[in-house]
């Protein structure tokens, strides 16, 4: 290859590093899932976590030497996304890997070997940096590869020293830069000048142990860690002025740019930003989507719901108008193909989710910009500088704007926002959200972790032994661990084995009995703490100590109905897959005594046909007695014969296959029927959507389809009595009986508009001239909302030039407010909507509309008359 670097395309970069490593015995491996292994990360954020149990010797590798093409997203810097040359949510490492096998040495050599011979770089044009203490680096820099000393910088630990966290393995760093000018000299450089320095290689030694005192040792097994950024190679390579001009980014860009009628090369820097966010963003969202994650409120959902939509703002900055984001992301698409079949493989399911999401944001996004508009008007007019939390929160909640979003536009306009306030807000939901659910006593795992080395793990007998000897290894009351429980206590048991199955894989406990001499537990629910079974139940009879000596015994009638709901939530994925789309996937299930519910990702509902064939399908395999085949296997074997994995689940080396041969086989540790012709009948009670992209099915299947039919029996037979007619007639009945009503509500709502409108002429008369206008500002009583809104304008019309403020409180804790303004008054600087949202604050609320007419709500009657004094008060001393 030439001495001088010459334009290589992204993707000839990213094969020339592998191929390079290849030829020197390194295995080339498939890029991980952005989804990791590492339940303590959210995202894959570094080309080396794939590879972190391999270097904490959690595993043993496959491989002593490895080359990878890691994709990564990060987002703790989006802020600086598009501002900066190179800072990326979505990004590519190039890495070699050893495992124990060569180090220092080897690594340096080969590094400088790529950059200066293979990559073409001049020598003049690197300096590297080393760790302040590591002199062996920084010998072999200078007497091996012949750096001068002046380009060999040597820099503190927050540079150049890589840990895995408090304690455990770590080493120092050395580190590859770029120098754009050397011609500036070699005294004096400052690697932090990223005018000048660009640091394209990063190579980790780990080669020490630290424990919690902060000792280092050496470790046995020395490892070699490094990351090439690929974006970073392609800007220096291709000489472009930051990493968006690329062949990897620019063409999105491109795209994106000609959506909006704008040249990138002839822009501003506002809307250069913008584009640059969206190509950044969309390479992100395409690959989080081939990789299944789904958009949602929470987790690495709430990441890619977040880049979707400021996807989609900063389309609107640049004058894009409509939906946009499926065109920019099949150039993304394209460019990513080749070193990434998924993405083309999973382009329909891309686009779907794109399409969703960007219309759903859409929707509520006119009304959430006007509304923050407002809000930072009213700011600025206020002399503040800060949006408060409460009405970021608002947006947040009611508008789907995340609290980032909101902070960026807030940014653009010279404002902050209180997150503290915000963070409050969040709380208080929460807390409303934990009040409404049933809560579980945490302190049961904190006093297992206390006991975990006194007492050994729990074995599981329950696959085939359904009663099981046992000995009673921990009592706790309360989550308080005690020696002795008597009766009528409620306890917690930890067994040394039992045949209880724990909740687990969306399959509840199971029920039954402790027995012993003179001792009656009976057993309500099974949970798994770590690895301890904890038996969640009643003493009945007897006293219960630890060390005793007991029979633990399944409820076989329990059993047998969670067996086979499980069995039948394996059979409805495989009749999905089979009738609506192989793609789909399981989003979560439960499996009770009494129903299933399976949720699964799918962009639309199911028609009536497609639900009636699913049940018919699972139907056929039940009738046809399909024999369970039941295997432990290594993972990899089970997932190269075709079995299920449920997405995001966390399994071992090894596996239990759950397998009915040609109809289904799972990953799976529940129960199961021996023969789907245990499970009798499958039966779909409903189909709905659940969340954006998610559905769900519940349904009833074996001994429990008597309860379910027994209970639709008796409401049949209740209705026929009620109406007085024969169950086949009921339809019609609830026809007529629907029709009669919609009738009479229709009457109830002109009345109640006539009876508005009578009790507000009769204000007419307390009509006060103010200046030139006319106001009236009065409370009806009992008068709904929209009755109120029909008496306000009417009111208006007939007072002509002047404002209506009219107040009610149709309900308990309930208040509305209604305001009506004629142009003339508008024109004075008030806004109906303005007012009234600010009004009604008094109530404990808010609201809006337009400059003539506008109604908000609250929730604290006792305030009305103090909102309308106010009211009234301001009208007087604006028009008066």
């Amino acid at each position: 290859m030439s001495s001088n670097p010459h334009y290589l395309s992204g993707n000839e970069i990213r094969n020339i590093f592998l191929d390079f490593f290849a030829q020197r015995d390194h295995q080339i491996l498939p890029s991980a899932s952005l989804v990791p292994e590492d339940p303590t990360v959210l995202l894959t954020i570094a080309g080396m976590l794939p590879f972190k149990p391999i270097f904490l010797g959690q595993r043993t590798p496959e491989f002593k030497r490895a080359t990878t093409s890691q994709k990564c997203i990060r987002t703790n810097d989006i802020e600086n996304v598009g501002r900066t040359k190179r800072h990326h949510t979505f990004f590519e490492m190039l890495g070699n890997f050893s495992f124990g096998d060569y180090f220092k040495e080897q690594a340096i050599a080969w590094g400088w070997e790529i950059s200066t011979q293979v990559f073409g770089f001049s020598p003049q044009n690197l300096v590297v940096s080393v760790f302040e203490d590591d002199d062996e680096a920084f010998g072999i820099w200078r007497d091996q590869i012949g750096v001068p000393v002046a380009r060999i910088k040597r820099l503190g630990e927050d540079d150049n020293f890589w840990v895995s966290g408090p304690t455990g393995p770590c080493g120092p760093c050395s580190e590859i830069y770029y120098d754009f000018h050397p011609e500036r000299g070699d005294e004096n450089i400052d690697l932090e000048d990223d005018s000048r320095f660009i640091e394209f290689y990063n190579l980790v030694f780990m080669q020490y142990n630290r424990d919690a005192s902060g000792n280092l040792t050496p470790l046995q097994n020395k490892n070699i860690d490094t990351g090439m950024g690929l974006d970073r190679m392609a800007q220096i390579l291709q000489k472009v002025p930051n990493n968006y001009e690329t062949d990897l980014i620019f063409p999105i860009i491109q795209t994106a740019g000609q959506i909006a009628g704008v040249d990138y090369h002839k822009s501003d820097e506002k809307t250069k930003t913008s584009l640059k966010v969206i190509g950044d963003h969309i390479r992100a969202v395409i690959h989080m989507i081939a990789d299944e994650i789904r958009a949602s409120n929470v987790g690495r959902g709430y990441v890619l719901r977040r880049l979707i939509r400021r996807v989609v703002r900063h389309g609107r900055l640049i004058g894009i108008d409509g939906e946009f984001t499926t065109q920019v992301a099949e150039s993304a698409i394209a460019l990513s193909e080749s070193a990434y079949p998924n993405v083309r493989q999973r382009e329909a399911a891309i686009k779907a989710e794109l399409q969703r999401e960007e219309s759903n944001f859409l929707r509520t996004l006119d009304r959430g910009e006007k509304l923050l508009e407002e809000i930072i008007q009213e700011v600025k007019q206020q002399g503040k500088t800060s949006i408060s939390g409460e009405s970021a929160f608002t947006l947040y909640d009611t508008y789907g704007f995340p609290l980032e979003l909101t902070q960026e536009v807030a940014e653009e306009n010279h404002l902050t926002v209180d997150e503290a306030g915000f963070n409050t807000e969040m709380q208080k939901q929460v807390e409303r959200a934990k009040a409404a659910h049933e809560t579980i006593d945490l302190t049961v795992q904190g006093s297992l972790d206390k006991l975990a080395e006194h007492i050994q793990v729990t074995e599981f007998l329950g696959y085939t032994q359904p009663a099981a000897t046992a000995k009673v290894e921990a009592i706790l009351v309360e989550g308080v661990s005690q020696e002795e429980a008597e009766a009528g206590t409620e306890v917690q048991i930890v067994l040394d084995k039992t045949p209880f199955y724990a909740e687990s894989g969306g399959q509840i406990g199971d029920r039954g009995y402790i027995s012993g001499d003179g001792i009656v537990v009976r057993v309500e629910d099974v949970k798994k703490e770590s690895d301890f079974f904890v038996h969640f139940g009643r003493i009945e009879r007897g006293t219960l100590r630890v060390g005793d000596n007991i029979t633990a015994q399944i409820d076989p009638a329990c059993r047998r109905r969670a067996q086979a709901n499980h069995t039948a939530t394996h059979l409805l994925q495989a009749a999905l897959k089979k009738i609506v789309d192989d793609g789909i996937s399981q989003a979560g299930s439960l499996v009770s005594f009494d129903r299933l519910r399976f949720d699964f990702n799918c962009p639309r509902a199911l028609t009536v046909e497609e639900v009636q064939q699913i049940e018919e399908q699972v139907n056929t395999w039940i009738a046809e007695a399909h024999a369970a085949k039941v295997e432990v296997l290594p993972l990899a074997e089970a997932k190269a014969r075709g079995a299920v994995a449920m997405f995001g689940e966390k399994y071992g080396e090894e596996v239990r296959v759950i397998d009915f041969p040609s109809v289904s086989m799972e990953l799976c540790g529940g129960t199961h029927v021996s023969n789907t012709a245990e499970i009798g009948v499958f039966k779909i009670i409903s189909e709905a959507g659940v969340a954006s992209g998610v559905r769900r099915i519940e349904a009833v299947s074996g001994p429990a389809i008597l309860d379910y039919l027994d209970l639709r029996d008796k409401i049949v037979k209740d209705l026929s009595d009620r109406f007085k007619v024969k169950p086949e007639e009921l339809p019609d009945r609830i026809t007529s009986l629907q029709s009669e009503l919609r009738t009479s509500q229709k009457e109830l709502e002109t009345l109640k508009v006539q009876l508005a409108i009578a009790k507000s002429d009769s204000l007419l008369q307390t009509a006060e001239t103010v200046g030139d206008y006319k106001i009236i500002v009065a409370q009806l009583e009992d008068v709904d909302p929209e009755s109120l809104k029909t008496a306000a304008e009417r009111l208006l019309q007939k007072i002509g030039n002047g404002a209506v403020v009219l107040g009610s409180v149709p309900e308990a804790g309930k208040v509305s407010i209604v305001a009506a303004f004629s142009s003339e008054v508008n024109k004075k600087g008030l806004q109906a909507g303005k007012f009234v949202g600010a009004i009604a604050k008094i109530c404990g609320g808010g609201g809006g509309g337009r400059p003539n007419l506008a109604q908000a709500g609250g929730r604290d009657a006792s305030k009305l008359p103090q909102a309308l004094a106010q009211a009234e008060s301001e009208l007087k001393s604006a028009l008066g």
